[in-house]
């Protein structure tokens, strides 16, 4: 039967099944990351049961904003001087940041809005991955240009490692805890 094409339904729409199917997400589900708009049972899953997440996000991003300002108040960035600062702020954020996975999906995994607050909402907010790239280019002068590819690597690698740390130790410090369940 290698000749034969198979017979499709005319009326059946791969697009409208999928979004069929994401009509069918509860409100307290996770949002499809690819949410066609153009599809309007799509575009619904958007505009439906997320405000409390975007909520959370928003009050998290702005005490994270808030602890980063503090920060570049205690240590300021000096114009062709190492950004230690935002070093800091980067590190410590992704060292967190692993704690946070850990806590989140080992020891309390009941909570689906933890993860948006602490970790997109607060760290999200913390972290500066903008501030950094955009340090690393005014070090890119004649005088700091090693400086600028020392701190492009450096705390890229720092941060990796920042992460992966976050995550021994709170698994170390927590042993075989049990999760918390509601």
């Amino acid at each position: 039967m290698s000749g034969e094409v198979e017979a499709t339904e005319p009326d059946r729409n791969p697009v409208a099944d999928q979004a069929d199917q994401v009509a069918d997400t509860p409100h307290h589900g996770p949002v499809d990351p690819d949410v066609d708009v153009a599809v309007p049972a799509q575009r619904a899953e958007l505009a439906r049961g997320h405000g409390r997440v975007l909520l959370v996000v928003a009050v998290g991003g702005g005490l994270g904003a808030l602890a980063r300002y503090g920060v570049s108040l205690l240590l300021p960035t000096t114009p062709g001087h190492f950004p230690l600062g935002t070093f800091l702020i980067n590190v410590i954020g992704c060292a967190l940041i692993g704690a946070l996975m850990v806590l989140v999906t080992d020891v309390f995994t009941a909570g689906p809005l933890l993860r948006p607050f602490f970790g997109t909402g607060i760290l999200g907010g913390f972290t500066t991955f903008s501030t950094y790239t955009n340090e690393f280019r005014a070090l890119l002068t004649p005088d700091t240009v090693v400086l600028a590819f020392g701190y492009l690597a450096g705390t890229l690698v720092c941060a990796l490692l920042a992460v992966v740390a976050g995550t021994w130790v709170t698994r170390a410090v927590l042993g075989r805890v049990r999760p918390v369940r509601s």
